[in-house]
């Protein structure tokens, strides 16, 4: 099951440069052929940001700073950027 969870780890995965963005675009392309969102509850904020993730390789879904933000909030687990000692 695709959960807030899975979405959320492979955000920050993208945002520490664990994952290229090609990955992650190939990742929620899968999860949208795949599909298996849930908790019920989740799955309409879930499709809409994974289908968003999925076209980030796109002129036209950017994947700003403000977007991921949006998102994690969304999911659930805002971040915060503090400076790697």
């Amino acid at each position: 099951m695709i959960t807030r969870q899975q979405v959320s780890s492979k955000l920050f995965a993208y945002l520490n440069g664990e994952v290229t963005l090609s990955e992650m675009v190939d990742w929620a392309e899968n999860c949208m052929v795949t599909g298996g969102f849930g908790p019920e509850e989740d799955i309409d904020m879930l499709v809409d940001i994974v289908m968003y993730l999925a076209g980030t390789d796109r002129s036209y879904f950017p994947l700003t700073w403000d977007v991921c933000l949006d998102f994690m909030k969304q999911l659930g687990t805002p971040v915060k950027v503090v400076p790697v000692s």
